[in-house]
């Protein structure tokens, strides 16, 4: 908890025991070589992890420090007493190229892959103090480097190494510059940023420091001639000077790599430098776009008095000032060899930070060397290595960075959430005490300080805006889990923002007012853009964090302001279209209620709104309901009937109507009560036209054709009640005849005087059932035009008895095939007789009565006729019996079975009257084959009977002897009732190929 930032609090301690227990940002450790040393060290450099020595002998190590036991040992081409001691080594930061100065002024050049030195014979007798490498590093060549002399000559070279024996190794070497300020004890070249035939230039003297900027010379060829002659000869440069110098005193420029590491967010990178001279250390940095001008403005001196003195034997300080004798560079610090001792001091403040004894006394150094490809550093004696192991070194960077109000740097190398609140509180402190109270809202959300503390403060300062701000980004850094605080912290900015929007409304309002009394202009852009800004910040926050938001307390803020449009906004984001759909039905904004409604799929909603938005806007309504595939209709009933008696509209635009034939047409709905419901609503218009429900009806009657009439989808019973009591007797009368009820469909029709909806009834006796035809209810069709016949000799009298008789003929004709020879009647005049009163004059039924006297008797005669026929044909059938016992045939004796085309006479036979003769066995088998499974079987059983029969005694008699004589009589009739090749067995095998399989196929060949 305590090192939560998120959770609003740090401990007070953290901040003040962070550093404690960890190691010092500097640390000397002595190198442990793994080889004897026969000599001293004379000279050393590092560069990109490769480790060079120089012993007084002439010899050189090269030892690679990524493989501590590859190390290559290496010997001037001459020995020491005809060249020279080395002197100094300078190596570039690739560790490729290495230049070896002595003292007699002989130089060498070594490749980092070859183990011979060359001499450079065009530098013979320069003694060399420094070396600007190329920035351009690394390549094969070293390119165009510049080369200090110890006589304050500078000299540019080309070296590029190579085999041949004959050849030198510098392609050019030309001294371009010639100086009277002694030694040229510095130098360095940097490219600059977007300007590629530009250079940045270093030099460093005892007295002084100087920076050129300009463009470099051009050659045909790369290693054509010197480059920067024409820089160092036109440029002025910018130029620090020690007003006292002295040549004795150690001189020497560093500068540090440019690093990412210590690099802040949108500002360029720099590259310290150090000088050190006999005053001390000029130090400050390179920006990588900066020219020369004021270059030196912003650099300082660090003096030697503020480097500690040494102390004596006795633990007192030395009265005389201890030379600084060398310096390097670290990314934050400068590290300086003083009398033994590795001083430590921070660049940025030129504080120490660490003063540590190395030597002992009388032991001599070769300097500090840094590494400045992997950020290492070293020191060389004469005997002994020694690295200077660095830990956490821009620890403390933060803290300055605060104390020079460099905020963002500050927040930038803050490293832990203790830092990084400090840091924060202290900008926002300093933003609000320069009344930039946005900038300090952001500032403090992003820090521990008190929650209270900092919204009092932009409270009592009136900025409201910085508060909403403030909360903003505080409720980005709480966590998921602290809902009691998010929730509050989200609820204090819907309040600030319906202030802020209610704020600027009457802003706005104001300047309308005092605009349009002015000259009657009302525009206020600028506050109007204002609100749109503020109203879509509100907008964004709300989906944003809609979460966090607890709807009835923030339903209750929004309303408490009267921010309609923000109220809605809330709901709708949040999914409550409950709510906004309550809110325009309470206003009776039917619209609005529509277009809340049309995001809704939960059916509930439909089910409770449906009754009002039914009343007040039924057409939209359904066309809305008519696309929601979730509802049930049923439940929508009582808003549909509840609109129907309200509404009292004709049928056509009766929405409910619409919305009922939708479900039934469109949805196959067969559920009763929405059937019910549109025949209650067809029957209960205050139209009198059935025809609507009436087509509804019949359309019912023919999907349900050929069922049973109970499968209607709706309850017949109900409708017929309906239909009686609204008065719709066509469509009751229907009804009654989907019912297959035509007596009642007629009778209810006939108590209304609707004969001739009663005659059609009759006329169509086929529609009413399910199972008989016209054809086949002649009774039921008589009695249905009798009782339609008793109502209209009731009302009419004779003449019109008269004619309903001609109509029903008629009718019965018009049924009739036109392909039949008689004309039925179905009712005749007898059937109306006794419906005629008791006491009525016939003279109007002469007629009538004559011609059905006149059909009795033709029907008579044909009677007669038919009778005289039958008695002749029933003659000459008695005729041909008496000649059936006189029938014979006469057999040939050369006739053969037809079956087995043997002679006829051999055994028994059987001869037909078609002639053809078979043996009594063959005729058997034959029948067997052809007559079917049954006949088939019948006969094998009689077969098998009459030999079990035939099997007993020789005198059989008594009732065995009659069963055998039975079944004879019955195989007989089954085998020899008719020819197999005359008879309808024959018929049978028409479908038989002639050809079959036991055929031969030869005898049918042409």
């Amino acid at each position: 908890m305590a090192g939560d930032i998120s959770s609003g609090y740090v401990a007070a301690t953290n901040l003040q025991n962070e550093n404690a227990g960890s190691l010092p940002i500097f640390n000397v450790e002595r190198v442990q070589l793994q080889f004897a040393v026969s000599s001293d060290f004379v000279a050393a450099q590092v560069a990109n992890n490769v480790l060079i020595v120089a012993l007084s002998t002439g010899r050189i190590l090269r030892i690679d420090l990524d493989n501590a036991a590859d190390i290559d040992d290496i010997d001037l081409p001459k020995k020491t007493s005809e060249t020279g001691v080395i002197r100094r080594l300078f190596l570039d930061p690739s560790a490729s190229h290495l230049i070896i100065g002595t003292t007699l002024g002989d130089n060498y050049y070594l490749h980092t892959q070859s183990r011979q030195p060359k001499l450079l014979s065009r530098l013979k007798s320069v003694l060399i103090e420094s070396i600007a490498w190329n920035p351009s590093l690394p390549t094969a060549s070293t390119r165009e480097i510049l080369i200090g002399a110890a006589d304050g000559t500078i000299y540019e070279t080309f070296i590029e190494p190579s085999n041949e024996f004959y050849k030198r190794e510098e392609k050019y070497t030309k001294q371009i510059r010639v100086g009277n300020d002694g030694s040229i004890t510095g130098l360095w070249i940097d490219n600059i940023p977007g300007r590629l035939d530009y250079r940045r230039i270093f030099v460093a003297t005892h007295s002084k420091l100087l920076h050129y900027v300009g463009r470099l010379g051009r050659h045909a060829h790369e290693g054509g001639g010197p480059i920067f002659q024409k820089l160092l000869e036109s440029e002025t440069p910018t130029i620090n000077e020690d007003p006292r110098p002295s040549g004795n005193a150690p001189s020497t420029l560093t500068v540090s790599p440019y690093t990412e590491d210590g690099a802040v967010e949108d500002e360029p990178m720099e590259k310290p430098f150090a000088w050190l001279s006999s005053q001390g250390i000029f130090h400050g940095s390179v920006k990588r776009a900066q020219d020369s001008g004021r270059f030196f403005g912003e650099s300082k001196l660090l003096v030697r008095s503020k480097i500690p003195p040494s102390q004596t034997a006795g633990g007192r300080n030395r009265a005389a000032q201890d030379p600084i004798s060398s310096v390097i560079l670290s990314q934050w610090h400068m590290l300086c060899l003083v009398e033994g001792r590795i001083v430590a001091v921070n660049r940025l403040d030129d504080s120490i930070v660490y003063d540590q004894v190395v030597l002992e006394p009388g032991q001599g150094a070769l300097g500090l060397v840094s590494d400045t490809t992997k950020n290492t550093y070293w020191l060389f004696t004469t005997q002994e290595i020694f690295e200077i192991v660095v830990n956490d070194e821009d620890r403390e960077v933060w803290r300055i960075m605060l104390e020079n109000r460099q905020f963002d740097a500050a927040s930038h190398f803050a490293k832990t959430p203790a830092q990084k609140d400090v840091v924060a509180s202290a900008a926002g402190d300093h933003l609000v005490s320069k009344k930039q109270y946005m900038e300090a809202a952001t500032v403090y959300g992003r820090s521990t300080k008190a929650f209270e503390e900092v919204a009092l403060t932009f409270i009592d300062e009136g900025a409201h805006d910085a508060l909403r701000k403030y909360l903003l980004t505080k409720l980005q850094t709480l966590k998921k889990s602290a809902t009691m605080q998010r929730i509050m912290v989200s609820s204090w900015l819907v309040e600030l923002y319906m202030a802020k929007l209610n704020s600027l409304d009457d802003t706005i309002t104001t300047k309308a007012e005092i605009s349009a009394e002015a000259n009657g202009n009302t525009a206020s852009s600028e506050t109007d853009t204002q609100l749109a800004t503020t109203r879509k910040e509100f907008q964004d926050f709300a989906s944003r964090y809609k979460s966090d938001l607890d709807r009835k307390t923030t339903y209750e803020i929004i309303s408490g302001h009267g921010r309609e449009e923000e109220l809605l906004y809330f709901a709708t984001v949040v999914d409550d279209f409950n709510y906004v759909l309550a809110y325009w039905v309470q206003r009776e904004r039917w619209s609005e209620s529509l277009n809340a409604l049309k995001r809704q799929t939960d059916p509930d909603i439909f089910y409770k709104y449906s009754s009002v938005l039914m009343a007040q806007a039924a057409p939209e309504f359904v066309d809305i309901l008519m696309r929601q595939a979730n509802l049930d209709p049923e439940k929508l009933i009582p808003a549909l009937l509840n609109y129907s008696k309200l509404n009292q509209v004709s049928l056509k635009e009766n929405q409910a109507i619409r919305y009922l034939l939708f479900c039934i047409n469109s949805l196959s709905s067969n559920a009763p009560a929405i059937h019910n419901t549109l025949i209650s609503t067809y029957a209960s218009s205050s139209t009198r036209d059935e025809s609507p429900l009436l087509s509804y009806l019949e359309s019912q009657a023919y999907a349900n054709a050929g069922r049973d009439p109970s499968s209607l989808p709706y309850d017949a019973d109900f409708a017929l009640r309906l239909c009686i009591q609204h008065s719709r007797i066509r469509s009751a009368v229907h009804i009654y005849s989907a019912q297959d009820q035509p007596l009642r469909a007629i009778e209810l029709a006939l108590e209304h005087n609707e004969i001739d909806l009663a005659a059609s009834i009759a006329d169509r006796p086929d529609t009413f059932s399910t199972t008989s035809s016209a054809s086949s209810s002649p009774a039921l069709r008589k009695k249905l035009w009798l009782a339609i016949a008793k109502k209209v000799i009731g009302t009419g009298g004779i003449k019109s008895a008269i004619d309903f008789l001609r109509r029903s003929n008629d009718s019965i004709t018009s049924s009739t095939p036109s392909n039949s020879t008689t004309q039925p009647q179905l009712l005749r005049i007898e059937d109306l007789l006794p419906l005629l009163p008791d006491f009525v004059l016939i003279d109007s039924l002469k007629e009538p009565i004559t011609a059905a006297l006149r059909s009795y008797t033709h029907q008579i005669s044909s009677l007669r006729a038919e009778m005289d026929a039958s008695a002749s044909t029933s003659a000459r059938v008695k005729s041909q019996l008496r000649s059936l016992d006189k029938r014979y045939a006469i057999v040939e004796p050369g006739e053969s079975c037809r079956a087995c085309g043997l002679p006829l006479l051999m055994r028994m036979f059987w001869t037909f009257p078609c002639l053809h003769g078979w043996h009594g066995d063959c005729l058997a088998k034959r029948v067997v084959e052809w007559g079917g499974v049954a006949k088939a079987r019948r006969v094998r059983e009689l077969q098998r009977e009459l030999e079990g029969l035939a099997g007993g005694s020789a005198g059989v008699s008594g009732a065995r002897g009659e069963r055998r004589e039975s079944v004879q009589r019955e195989l007989e009739k089954l085998v020899a009732g008719a020819c197999p090749l005359c008879s309808e067995m024959a018929v049978r095998r028409i479908d038989e190929p002639f050809v079959t399989e036991r055929d031969d196929v030869g005898e049918w060949a042409l």
